[in-house]
C-alpha cells in the first residue's frame, strides 16, 4: 500500500514516512552538516527507526501532524523530512513548521518552496490559527527561510534540547472569535 500524499509543491513531494525510507532518513541523520541544528535528531540507526514509526501515520496524538518523508518529483528521490510538530511552549500549545533536507538540495529554493506549502496546509487545509519556527541562533539559513513565509521574531526560549528562537505567524483572518478554538480544543496534551 503507497503511503498517504499529504501535499504537493511545484518540485516536492510530501507524504506519510514508510518502513522502506529507513535507510534514507538514517542516512539524512548521518550528516554532521544536516543535523547541526537539530539537537534531538536521531544519532543510531535504531532511533530513526523509532522516529519513523511514531510518525508513519502522523503524529501519534496529533495524527494530522507529523513528519513527512519529502520526495524531489524530477528525480523520485527521498530528500528530507519536512512537516508541522505540536509542542508546548511556556505552556501554550504551538504547531512548528519543520522542515530538513539533504545538504545536496540547500540553495536550490527548496526550504522555502516546502515551508510555504507546510504554513498553507496548516492555515488552510487544518485551520490552525497560529505557526511557528524554532530556530538556534546561529542557524542563518532557517531564520532567513521562516522570515521569507512571513514569521516574525517573537522571543527567546530554551526547553530542554536548549535554546531557541521563536518565530510566528497568525492565520490571517478576520474571525477572532475562531481564532484559537482548534489550537486550544485539539493540540491540548
Amino acid at each position: 500500500m503507497e503511503p498517504m500524499t499529504i501535499l504537493e509543491t511545484p518540485r516536492l513531494i510530501l507524504r506519510h514516512l514508510a518502513p522502506d525510507d529507513l535507510d534514507n532518513l538514517f542516512a539524512l541523520y548521518c550528516d554532521p552538516q544536516v543535523v547541526k541544528y537539530i539537537p534531538d535528531a536521531p544519532r543510531t540507526r535504531e532511533e530513526t527507526r523509532e522516529e519513523l514509526e511514531w510518525h508513519m501515520n502522523g503524529h501519534p496524538r496529533h495524527p494530522e501532524l507529523g513528519l513527512w518523508a519529502t520526495i524531489h518529483k524530477e528525480t523520485n528521490r527521498f530528500i528530507g523530512r519536512c512537516g508541522l510538530l505540536p509542542w508546548t511552549i511556556d505552556g501554550r500549545p504551538e504547531v512548528e513548521v519543520a522542515y530538513l533536507l539533504a545538504r545536496d538540495h540547500w540553495g536550490q529554493g527548496l526550504g522555502t518552496e516546502v515551508a510555504r506549502a507546510i504554513l498553507g496546509y496548516g492555515f488552510e487545509q487544518l485551520r490552525l490559527s497560529r505557526l511557528v519556527c524554532l530556530v538556534e541562533r546561529e542557524n542563518l539559513a532557517s531564520i532567513k527561510v521562516a522570515t521569507k513565509i512571513g514569521m516574525v521574531f517573537e522571543k527567546e526560549g530554551s526547553d530542554d534540547k536548549g535554546p531557541f528562537l521563536l518565530y510566528a505567524r497568525e492565520r490571517p483572518s478576520t474571525d477572532q472569535a475562531a481564532r484559537g478554538t482548534l489550537r486550544a480544543n485539539s493540540l491540548a496534551e
